[in-house]
């Protein structure tokens, strides 16, 4: 088994991502930027390619780092994460130990204790507390599935986030086995995010309108609901809860 590190990033001029991200392993760069190149270089014996693109979106930078993976396995990455030192063998470890899983999630310091502390098959709802750099698939079986993520979401698309919560959900319903292993692989780097702005009225519009789209009326009204209550700590400086809840409502 291979591990190939799928990195979304804009404007590089060169593979010095490679060295702040702690890369040690296979890795494909989709850089967009204002032209269109391909560049490979060796590091040591891993293989380090970078697709640049004039696409724009993070859902079409995902899409394309999945129709342009070679390794078996392969990890979702930002700009914004370093990875652990062992996390290569920890990620094919945890394939090897769990060969029914097609993709598996794993820990990310700085993104918060959000699920159980134990190896486990996720379920629908589970998949909502996921982010993209948690996620490591069987390229073979994604690629199989046909499922992408969604180009109507995420950063880029004026629509928020809760591209990977649909891709999940996608692969979730078209079969595909998700599982849980809580062994970290990296560390969130804090850095201004290019659609996250604060708890305003418009991240709560977003958020309702995602929801509405992921779960469809009924449920992401009560999703709203779950949110607003469950999460008024975060975001209660911010926001007044009725205030969030009415932006939540007004995006379902």
């Amino acid at each position: 088994m291979t591990l190939e590190v799928l990195v979304s990033c804009m404007g590089q001029k060169d593979f010095s991502l490679v060295s702040k991200l702690g890369i040690a392993s296979d890795a494909l760069f989709i850089n967009q930027c204002t032209y269109e190149e391909e560049r490979v270089q060796r590091n040591g014996s891993c293989q380090i390619r970078m697709i640049s693109t004039k696409d724009r979106g993070l859902s079409k930078s995902r899409n394309l780092a999945i129709q342009k993976a070679s390794g078996t396995i392969c990890l979702f990455c930002d700009d914004d994460i370093r990875l652990n030192e062992h996390y290569r063998i920890n990620i094919l470890n945890a394939f090897s130990e769990n060969p029914q899983a097609d993709m598996i999630i794993f820990g990310i310091s700085g993104l918060g204790k959000r699920l159980k502390a134990k190896t486990y098959r996720l379920r629908y709802f589970d998949l909502l507390k996921v982010s993209s750099v948690q996620i490591a698939f069987r390229r073979k079986k994604v690629s199989a599935s046909g499922i992408r993520f969604d180009p109507f979401m995420g950063a880029g698309s004026g629509n928020g986030a809760q591209e990977e919560n649909k891709f999940l959900m996608d692969c979730y319903k078209a079969g595909l086995s998700i599982y849980y292993v809580p062994v970290e692989i990296g560390t969130l780097i804090p850095k201004e995010s290019t659609w996250f702005h604060g708890y305003d009225r418009n991240f709560f519009y977003l958020r309702g309108t995602a929801t509405r789209y992921l779960l469809g009326l009924p449920l992401s009204l009560a999703y709203a609901f779950y949110y607003i209550i469950s999460k008024r700590k975060l975001y209660s400086n911010d926001i007044p809860p009725l205030a969030a809840l009415s932006e939540t409502i007004r995006g379902c």
